[in-house]
């Protein structure tokens, strides 16, 4: 079958597609298949550990959508992704212990321990995994639109929208982290025990876990890297680099906009719903802003407007953090914000911009 054009001529997208198809391989190989004591076994820990940078890396693919193609700097994007994990918490935490009796759903812990009497209308329908997986791209996707159809519609952007957008994440940490939401509070959702019947601590089901996440970012680069490449990723670099001019030639602007923000969204939504099996928590710490930060700092250091880049940006940074962390844990915040500073004065178009000026050079 060949190739489209638009793939074809994408030589950075196609080695990215190859390394996500040899680790969905190589990874479970050496788990399962390598003996523990073999020196090359892959542990439980590591691939969790891998799991979680497709995540990030899926979360920085949604980002840069916005940022490197549409201009718009989004310091909210880690409310989108909580929500999308916090949706798949509650499928986790519904999943624990039997239904009860005469078909009355079992009460979390921390809702007998609040002394709550029955379950929430809104955790209704969690027991269920398609309507677990539906509110994934649901909540976020509705919540973006929402934001996006009154910040676009009034013109707001720049700066002031990056501000509202932060707000925004952090005005949803304070509220989650109240237990009378009913979301756990400050302990957030932890303890699960299966997914679809599969014990949730199975090496076999992390394998599982590990490799949808693989699926998941090469099916979100694809969709984001066919989009682009339309009609409408054209659109998309005109309100980047002239908006006004773009209005008065016809366009809609603000549709445009809440239509990507939306979509945008969605994807950080499926992100956080793979995260949460695989670190085996959610609490309202991942509304952080610091943590929407991060993702806007992956995407500069891969380089913007190169999904590739979103993604060799978002596993190298948080690789670095993995490592940082456990050797000098209060070194990592200054190196972060100073890695922020040299890509903005030495590196503006990131790696995969480096790399192709000396590919073009050459």
């Amino acid at each position: 079958m060949r190739l489209p054009s638009w793939l074809l001529s994408d030589r950075a997208g196609l080695i990215l597609l190859a390394a996500l198809a040899v680790i969905g391989i190589v990874v479970p190989v050496l788990n399962l298949l390598v003996p523990a004591d073999h020196p090359l076994h892959l542990t439980a820990y590591t691939v969790t550990l891998l799991g979680k940078y497709l995540c990030y890396a899926l979360l920085a693919v949604a980002v840069d959508l916005v940022w490197g193609y549409m201009g718009i700097l989004s310091l909210g994007h880690a409310a989108f992704f909580t929500l999308g994990g916090y949706c798949f918490g509650m499928y986790l935490m519904r999943q624990i212990g039997t239904r009860g009796v005469y078909g009355d759903p079992v009460l979390p812990d921390f809702m007998v321990f609040l002394n709550w009497k029955e379950l929430p209308w809104y955790w209704h329908g969690f027991d269920q995994f398609w309507f677990a997986a539906l509110m994934v791209v649901i909540v976020p996707g509705l919540l973006a639109f929402v934001f996006g159809w009154f910040a676009f519609r009034s013109r707001v952007s720049g700066v002031y929208l990056s501000i509202i957008t932060q707000a925004l994440t952090y005005a949803l940490m304070l509220a989650f982290f109240r237990n009378e939401m009913g979301f756990g509070g400050n302990n957030g959702l932890t303890d699960f025990k299966d997914i679809l019947g599969y014990p949730l601590h199975a090496d076999s089901t992390r394998i599982a876990l590990f490799v949808l996440s693989a699926l998941a970012l090469a099916g979100g680069y694809l969709v984001c890297r066919w989009l682009v490449s339309t009609r409408m990723g054209r659109v998309l670099a005109a309100i980047r680099d002239a908006e006004d001019r773009t209005r008065f030639l016809g366009y809609r602007v603000e549709r445009v906009k809440a239509l990507i923000f939306t979509f945008s969204a969605m994807l950080a939504g499926i992100a956080g719903a793979l995260y949460v099996p695989q670190v085996g928590i959610i609490n309202p710490g991942e509304f952080s802003p610091l943590n929407s930060i991060e993702a806007v700092i992956w995407v500069a250091v891969g380089g913007r407007g190169a999904l590739v880049g979103a993604v060799v940006g978002a596993v190298l940074v948080n690789y670095a953090k993995t490592w940082l962390t456990g050797a000098l844990p209060e070194v990592w915040l200054f190196a972060l914000g100073g890695l922020f500073v040299a890509v903005t004065l030495f590196l503006p178009y990131g790696i995969i911009g480096l790399l192709r000026r000396r590919e073009a050079m050459a």
